[in-house]
């Protein structure tokens, strides 16, 4: 089994190229069988709920919903930071199906002896 990726994200739409490069990554790592986890904070908490992460960031990039599907499709999780989620007042019901509410301690004990990480 390939090593552990990370990719910490803090950035939401507000710079949706940003996001795309974060998901690029994230897959890119799924995708060759990397136990791959992406830890969101900040504005990101919110591209794990429903239908947030949505559009195309450039011309030739590829649609977020596009990203999200296959990033989960190959086994990619979302580690949503509790903090960031609360303080907007987000709903838990509206989480995507691989993404779980957590914060440093649940990332740390997923890293377990390291992971190779990404921070966008």
């Amino acid at each position: 089994m390939s090593g552990r990726a990370v990719v910490s994200l803090t950035t939401g739409l507000e710079d949706p190229e940003k996001v795309t490069v974060a998901f690029l990554v994230a897959v890119g790592a799924a995708e060759q069988g990397r136990p791959t986890l992406m830890f969101l904070t900040k504005e990101a908490v919110r591209l794990a709920t429903g239908s947030v992460a949505t559009g195309v960031a450039c011309s030739g990039c590829p649609p977020l919903p596009d990203l999200v599907r296959r990033y989960q499709d190959a086994g990619g999780t979302f580690l949503v930071c509790s903090v960031c989620f609360t303080a907007k007042g987000l709903d838990e019901s509206q989480l995507i199906s691989a993404a779980e509410i957590g914060g440093t301690v649940q990332l740390w004990q997923w890293i377990g002896d390291g992971a190779t990480t990404f921070s966008y």
